[in-house]
């Protein structure tokens, strides 16, 4: 007989090599506790797994495929929900999504009405995933992308128009009846029964996705606000059938015109929210809305044919007249123009583009015309890893939204605890009137908003996430802003993240001859040379309009330098040791321009000529010009800086002198700047290291929040918490001011959350009648909550033109 306890997972598994492998997977999974049996079949490259869910977790046997060293081939979806209203729909929809056997994480965010799914498709399905939303009574809407831009805002807009229709029809009806009823006016019928045939409909029409939202959720057996206003406005109708009638309760009882005003407020805050949680998304938008939908192509004939986007191939030669998006990424093979990318890097200036240049589809040519190859189509564009990334990262929780999640499992049953105790304290115990006692506890019901802590976190990580995409900073996801606020010390890598990665010459000092001369000589026989410092000569030649020469007899000499004749005249080009092989003379003066030029942390190239020392060239890997306010800035914050490099000490504390960094770690090998990060970490330093996100994948990975700077085209790297389009260090300054930023504004929402619960609660609940009289109205209460939600979306939603301190003065 059957186990019904026991779930069975199958893992496709990705990295086996041999059958070996497969064995290796399969001891890894016996071992757990909670397994009953693990098979892997190398051929199928599948893991099937027998185990005790109450012990283990799909996502912990993927974890452990993972530590064993091979990777775990999961499928992703993001699916659009309609229906939710507060966290604990939210809270609904993760829990039927994380039952399903074969989804190893599921989130839903309630800003952006979207489920992000991580399942393995050999268990599960979306059709399943379809079916467990709308069992819970929710609005399966379909996939991310399946409808259009338009379909969307046209569903968008029809979701709005009904709530609007609703509240107007709320409004219209219980405003004069509440002018009519304290107005004493005489009418033909009694007043109650005039209220009844009055508000039935308007009451019917406007309170229907109340209480089908309640009943759909009672259903489930899950409690949400639904279901606690629907019984606010239950109790205050019925209690006026009942009055109208004389049944149990006298014409007293009527709530005719408050019940119909509830749920109009209801309707109202929905309304306002929709509209503002409508804007939150607006980024992503943005980047959506760059897609190019045409592109003209050139056959090998030279014909132009344009064809939608999407029909474009690797290899396809593009045309882009002024004035065109571009594409799909490229190489441009001909032509020249200026193109606005600042779409994709945030950089507002133009770039100009010629032959071998980059170009990125969405961005805008300006004034000439440009061919390009096509390199990167469809998913692989530069555009759609981006707007992949920032959807990721939109769809992830910070740790802090774990207070609210906890807090939302109990707000509902507290809330009805208190309503309970209320009424039985006020009509029961202090023997107020039933009128009172009714008024209380529909108070407390309509007041009570879990809304506002559903949206606290979600809306600000949207708005907060799609404000640093705008920005050239790309967040993957909400435990890096978390992080990035706690961050202790932060690390960088030295070549190519605070210099500029290739060697320059900054000191030119002739002897015998005249600076210019002197370049002139070393470049002319440099050219033949390959090494880098010989190529800085010669580009800093060209960068002057300088003049080369032919030189014969070129030679190397491993370590020391070069050798070429030139106008008849033998030519040295390298260090002391090249020159004193060949009994050339350094002076005492000679010696000490040397000493200072390798002070400053630069490379010393000497230059003779016949028997003589012509001059001193000094090469160094310069500073980034934005080098040393991204590290002021930095300090200002009050994080420790610290540089990890392969140089020597002298070197880099010279570099490190210049910029303001007082700890140096020099001398580190590639492969062990993770350890110096791990190191760090030991003492209780919470690191951020700031590298090129491929040569710094180990130290990247290792640090708490890992700032991929420069990455250009390539922003689908797996290193780095944090990844920065452009090449511009102020940006790393700017992404952990931006995290702060959105952290921030999350406790701020967070904190008016629960103090508006905190504070309104007692207050329905009649805390201040006996000292002031003051006892909370149902209406006034149905207003508060509308409002409440509002205001949190609108806090988040002022995160839209943030713009961070560090990026306000370097502009």
């Amino acid at each position: 007989m059957a186990d019904d306890s026991k779930k069975k997972a199958e893992i496709k598994i990705s990295g086996m090599h041999c059958a070996s492998c497969a064995l290796n997977i399969e001891k890894s999974l016996q071992d757990m506790e909670g397994v009953e049996d693990a098979q892997v079949n190398f051929g199928t490259e599948k893991a099937t797994v027998k185990y005790d869910p109450d012990k283990l977790q799909l996502l912990e046997l993927e974890k452990k495929v993972e530590d064993t060293g091979y990777g775990v081939v999961n499928e992703k979806v993001t699916i659009k929900v309609g229906g939710m209203t507060c966290a604990m729909c939210v809270k609904a929809i993760e829990d039927v999504l994380n039952k399903l056997n074969g989804v190893n994480q599921a989130t839903v965010n309630l800003a952006s009405e979207k489920a992000y799914v991580t399942y393995n498709p050999q268990m599960t399905s979306v059709a399943e995933m379809k079916d467990a939303i709308e069992d819970l009574g929710y609005e399966y809407l379909g996939l991310e992308g399946e409808l259009d831009e338009s379909e969307e805002e046209r569903a968008r807009e029809k979701d709005l128009n009904d709530k609007r229709n609703r509240l107007i029809v709320a409004f219209a009806f219980s405003i004069p009846l509440m002018v009519l009823m304290y107005s004493g006016v005489m009418l033909p019928i009694p007043m109650t029964y005039f209220m009844f045939l009055i508000t039935i409909i308007p009451f019917i029409y406007v309170s229907y996705p109340i209480f089908t939202a309640a009943y759909h959720s009672l259903q489930n057996k899950a409690l949400n606000m639904d279901v606690m206003y629907a019984m606010g406005i239950g109790v205050a109708y019925g209690s006026s059938l009942l009055g109208t009638f004389n049944i149990i309760l006298t014409p007293d009882f009527m709530f005719y015109e408050t019940a119909l005003m509830l749920a109009g407020f209801l309707m109202l805050g929905r309304w306002l929210e929709a509209r503002a949680k409508g804007r939150t998304g607006t980024a992503i938008k943005k980047l959506v809305g760059l897609q190019a939908k045409t592109a003209t192509i050139i056959n090998k004939e030279g014909v132009e044919t344009q064809v939608p986007t999407e029909d474009v191939m690797v290899g396809n030669k593009v045309l882009v007249k002024p004035g065109e998006k571009i594409p799909v990424d490229g190489t441009v093979v001909s032509g020249e123009s200026y193109v606005d990318e600042s779409m994709i890097t945030g950089e507002p200036i133009p770039v100009l583009k010629q032959d071998g240049s980059p170009v990125v589809g969405g961005t805008i040519n300006q004034n000439g015309v440009l061919k390009f190859q096509a390199e990167k189509i469809g998913k692989d564009m530069t555009l759609s890893q981006i707007i992949k990334l920032v959807e990721s990262a939109q769809g992830s929780k910070p740790p802090v939204q774990r207070i609210a999640d906890r807090a939302v499992t109990y707000f509902i049953p507290t809330v009805l605890t208190i309503a309970i105790v209320a009424f039985i304290v006020w009509y029961l115990l202090l023997g107020s009137t039933l009128l009172f006692g009714l008024t209380v506890l529909i108070s407390i019901l309509v007041v009570a908003c879990p809304c506002a802590l559903g949206l606290a976190t979600p809306t600000a990580v949207t708005v907060g996430i799609g404000r640093g995409a705008e920005l050239g900073i790309l967040v993957k996801d909400g435990e890096a802003l978390e992080t990035s606020g706690k961050l202790t010390t932060i690390t960088f890598d030295k070549t190519g993240t605070l210099t500029k990665g290739k060697p320059e010459v900054t000191d030119i000092i002739g002897i015998t001859t005249d600076d210019r001369s002197l370049l002139q000589i070393a470049a002319s026989v440099e050219r033949n040379s390959q090494h880098p410092l010989g190529e800085a000569m010669v580009t800093k030649a060209h960068d002057n309009d300088i003049e080369l020469f032919d030189t014969e007899k070129f030679d190397t000499f491993g370590g020391k330098g070069v050798s070429a004749i030139l106008n008849d005249e033998k030519v040295l080009i390298g260090n002391r040791k090249l020159l004193e092989e060949n009994t050339i003379h350094i002076t005492g003066d000679d010696e000490e321009k040397i000493s200072k030029i390798e002070e400053e942390g630069k490379t010393v190239v000497l230059v003779a000529t016949g028997d003589v020392l012509s001059g001193i060239l000094g090469i160094a890997d310069t500073l980034k010009e934005d080098t040393p306010t991204a590290i002021n800035e930095l300090k200002k914050m009050g994080l420790r800086v610290a540089m990890i490099t392969g140089d020597n000490q002298k070197t880099a504390e010279a570099i490190a002198k210049k910029i303001g960094i007082e700890k140096v770690l020099a001398g580190v090998l590639p492969e062990d700047k993770s350890n110096e990060v791990k190191r760090l970490q030991d003492n209780g330093e919470i690191v951020a290291f700031v590298g090129d996100g491929i040569n710094d994948a180990p130290a990247l990975a290792q640090s708490d929040v890992g700032i991929a700077i420069g990455s250009g085209t390539d922003v689908a790297i797996e290193s780095g918490e944090i990844v920065l389009i452009k090449d511009n260090l102020v940006d790393a300054a700017a992404g952990i001011q931006l995290s702060d930023k959105v952290m921030g504004r999350i406790k701020l929402n967070l904190f008016w959350a629960f103090a508006y619960n905190a504070i309104l609660i007692p207050v329905a609940a009649g805390l201040l009648y006996p000292s002031f009289g003051i006892i909370f109205r149902p209406e006034y209460a149905g207003l508060a909550m509308a409002l409440s939600s509002v205001t949190i979306v609108t806090l988040s939603l002022l995160l839209k033109g943030y713009i961070p301190p560090v990026k306000a003065k370097s502009s």
